[in-house]
């Protein structure tokens, strides 16, 4: 039994997600093998070396992959396919847009948001909206499935495993990227060790700031509740909940949210949860490690007047 996990990277440095797929695929006693495709990305195949039971790092480094679309990666990844019995890859906007195209060519079942995993062929992933986790056991001779990265603690550095090149090269033809734009230099939401997300009581664009500052002070990024960005205070990349980003960060802030279901579908694994909200009666104080029944727009000042 083997395991193929697709790295997350921006050709330079490894994201945190697959260290937490790799612990995943860890816990199925199995060789894993990590594919990193990318343009000139060496070190980031080296970062991978590095991960405690990688067994080789398959490495396609070519400009055809610089912007690692899933028009051709699904193809390479399908191409590296024989002799796997699971493939996997994180559940974030990369991970989705990829494995269900895998899949789909492999003519697979696609197993979404894996959060825990039984045996080869049991996982368990969560549904309606994280109310309620269901089990699942698949038939198929490959399993395909984006793993839930929050769910999973991330394998130390300490290993030094084989790197080897594949000379495999396939355009994409059906898309290219046009462009990037880097919004912030915070940290990425999936990646915070703090996150401060503020909700539609916050009543403004311009009142985010303060949650900025805090988030600063704090080393941290900022969210928002569905609220919030379909209010338009904030850009839907940073919305947090089943429908945005599934987080889980050492300290997660929540100004000004009330806590529906879907938000806190997104968060409520986060390691410590505080909660500042003038409702007692909000149910984001059920899940909140510390909660201050306050006005956010004094609270918040004078917090990060303290800090």
């Amino acid at each position: 039994m083997t395991v193929l996990v697709i790295a997350e990277h921006d050709n330079v440095s490894l994201k945190s997600e697959t260290a937490k797929v790799v612990a995943a695929a860890a816990s199925l006693a199995a060789d894993i093998d990590v594919l990193v495709a990318g343009s000139a990305c060496a070190a980031v195949a080296e970062s991978v070396a590095k991960l405690q039971g990688v067994s080789r790092v398959l490495v396609a480094d070519n400009p055809v992959y610089k912007a690692q679309l899933a028009d051709n990666l699904a193809k390479l990844v399908v191409g590296q396919a024989s002799g796997y019995s699971h493939i996997f890859a994180a559940a974030t906007s990369t991970g989705k847009d990829l494995l269900p195209r895998v899949a789909a060519l492999l003519d697979v079942a696609m197993i979404s948001e894996v959060v825990k995993i039984e045996d080869a062929d049991t996982f368990v992933h969560p549904i309606y909206a994280g109310n309620a986790l269901e089990k699942v056991k698949s038939l198929d001779a490959v399993k395909v499935a984006t793993v839930r990265a929050s769910a999973f603690d991330a394998v130390p550095a300490t290993a030094n495993a084989a790197i080897v090149a594949l000379d495999v090269v396939i355009n994409s033809v059906c898309s290219e990227l046009a462009h990037t734009t880097v919004a912030s230099e915070r940290p990425e939401l999936g990646n915070a060790r703090v996150i401060v997300s503020g909700g539609r009581a916050l009543g403004s664009a311009d009142k985010f700031a303060m949650l900025e500052t805090l988030a600063d002070k704090l080393g941290g990024a900022v969210g928002a509740s569905r609220a919030a960005v379909d209010a338009g205070y904030i850009s839907n990349d940073l919305q947090v909940g089943q429908t945005g980003k599934i987080v889980a960060p050492e300290l997660y802030i929540a100004v000004g949210i009330s806590g529906a279901i879907q938000h806190l579908a997104g968060m409520k694994d986060s390691k410590v949860i505080v909660a500042i909200n003038k409702d007692p009666q909000a149910p984001i104080f059920q899940v909140a490690d510390y909660g201050l029944e306050a006005d956010l727009f004094e609270a918040v000042p004078k917090l990060v007047e303290l800090i």
